[in-house]
């Protein structure tokens, strides 16, 4: 096991014994929808970073649903990762939301049929990018479940031409560790970390993807993700 997943499953196993976790189970394997992630998507909400973001993209996994939630209620338009980034992003606006529906339409079960998928040349400008996460370092290090998705997702965004944003993650504070996170040139670093004790800045010293390593992209990867070809065909990025 790598020193990545002895990590990874430590955090798993510390919120499983403490009963932070929530369904769905088992948390191993996945970004854990933990206890205090009403109270985390309350504190964004405070962030001047949230107020005047007008486009955020988040995550699609269970504890930053409340935000999602949240972000279609206060006007803003939302953009959802499909799983695995299989199609791309989906886009919500928030006028597609009937009032009192906002959390079943920023649900993964139904934001399809609230929202839209979009082309890479159709997506908006990004002011804010929300990611899950397993565990964090105090100084931005991040870990996922181990699939890279959200490196890459960053990436993208920066190789079809969206600023550098900040980087938010929302989790329980039993998911912040001291623990050495090993970092590769692809990972995404935090910028602020949310959990239901408060807010905290990272200062993180790690600089973000500015685009797409695609010698770090296998061909198995190229056909489960359509999306990386039609980049590829979009940036002119080099052969594999």
């Amino acid at each position: 096991m790598s020193v990545k997943d002895e990590i990874r499953h430590k955090v798993w196993n510390r919120l499983t014994e403490e009963k932070l976790g929530r369904f769905p189970f088992p948390l191993v394997g996945r970004i854990p929808n933990v206890k205090g992630a009403e109270k985390a998507a309350s504190l964004v909400q405070s962030m001047d970073i949230y107020k005047s973001a007008s486009v955020v993209k988040v995550n699609p996994d269970a504890p930053q649903l409340p935000l999602r939630a949240a972000i279609l209620k206060d006007g803003k338009t939302l953009l959802i990762p499909t799983p695995r980034l299989k199609d791309g992003f989906v886009m919500i606006k928030p006028e597609w939301v009937p009032a009192g529906e906002e959390r079943k339409a920023a649900s993964i079960k139904h934001m399809n049929t609230y929202g839209k998928v979009v082309p890479l040349t159709d997506v908006p400008g990004i002011d804010l990018i929300v990611v899950g996460s397993v565990a964090i370092h105090p100084d931005g290090r991040r870990l996922g479940k181990g699939e890279g998705y959200a490196d890459r997702e960053y990436a993208i965004l920066r190789e079809i031409g969206n600023k550098p944003v900040p980087v938010i993650t929302t989790i329980n504070s039993e998911q912040l560790v001291e623990d050495d996170i090993p970092r590769d040139s692809y990972d995404l670093a935090v910028d602020w970390v949310i959990t239901e004790k408060g807010i905290t800045e990272t200062h993180t010293p790690y600089p973000k993807p500015s685009g797409i390593e695609w010698d770090h992209v296998t061909e198995d990867e190229m056909e489960k993700m359509p999306i990386l070809k039609e980049l590829k065909s979009f940036s002119g990025g080099t052969d594999l």
